[in-house]
């Protein structure tokens, strides 16, 4: 072997974007890569690209996550409270995550996680790979004035979507392939003058100006305007943003093998994963 090949040490990193109840696609991108028999050596993810990481990373297959959010309200995650430095208390969400994740700590995941964060005090973004798993989810779920920002080691945290809302360059240099879904793409849309759609709005634009290297350096990018038809907490549409996730996977995948650029790589990503040749063959 040569003295100028390294080895990179993933094979696979998955890269989750923020985007709210959207996130629900991510489910349906976990249930295409079981079924190609793709598992991720790493997962990076920003807010809900976090929540549904750490889930997937804990051990709960694509069917079991979309169990844990059916039929649930925006209630059951966040409170109301007197505005002072959000809108809602979201100490619901830590309860929920406390409840179902089994691993504690990010070292006891099946699968290595990183998290992205908004340094609220300092700045600047912050990548988390270990210690608490609760608070540090939490804090990158926290969409600024919306919730109220989480108090870990001394510093205050927001939502990790303000520098990364699509964190591919976290795992970029460490994977062979990445692959990336993003659940945030522009699309625009009628929105209503009041506080919550011009702040949704506003991080929409925030966002998508944040991501776009991001998306280049995909080596398969997941991502469709049929995202951006739903709002950010609708939590009344969850199987539908979970199919919408799934056929995405599939349409992705398929333009990648078929890619005459990459047809060297599609080739070697066949050889590393061969139930996908299968499953190809089975729905053409």
């Amino acid at each position: 072997m040569s003295i100028f090949f390294k080895r990179k040490p993933y094979t696979v990193g998955l890269a989750l974007s923020g985007g709210g109840a959207k996130g629900f696609a991510h489910i349906g991108v976990f249930q295409a890569l079981d079924e190609f028999g793709i598992r991720p050596d790493i997962i990076s993810g920003t807010s809900v690209g976090a929540l549904m990481g750490a889930l997937y990373a804990d051990g709960y297959p694509a069917g079991e996550i979309r169990q844990l959010f059916n039929g649930r309200e925006f209630t059951e995650f966040a409170q109301l409270q007197l505005p002072k430095s959000g809108i809602f208390d979201s100490s619901r969400f830590s309860l929920f995550l406390e409840e179902r994740l089994r691993a504690r700590q990010f070292e006891e995941l099946q699968i290595p996680l990183i998290v992205t964060a908004t340094d609220l005090d300092n700045g600047k973004g912050r990548a988390f790979t270990s210690g608490p798993m609760v608070e540090t989810v939490r804090a990158s779920c926290s969409v600024p004035v919306l919730f109220s920002p989480v108090l870990i080691d001394g510093v205050h945290y927001v939502d990790g979507g303000l520098f990364h809302n699509f964190p591919v360059s976290f795992i970029r240099p460490q994977c062979e392939y990445v692959i990336g879904v993003n659940v945030s793409p522009y699309v625009p849309r009628e929105y209503s003058q009041n506080l919550y759609s011009i702040a949704e709005r506003s991080f929409h634009y925030l966002f998508l100006a944040n991501t776009n290297s991001d998306r280049r350096n995909c080596d398969i990018l997941i991502e469709t305007e049929a995202f951006g038809q739903y709002k950010m907490f609708d939590l009344k549409n969850v199987d539908r943003m979970v199919e919408s996730g799934y056929r995405t996977a599939l349409d992705a995948m398929e333009r990648f093998l078929t890619d005459r650029k990459k047809k060297a790589q599609a080739r070697q990503f066949l050889q590393k994963f061969p139930k996908l040749q299968k499953f190809r063959q089975i729905h053409p």
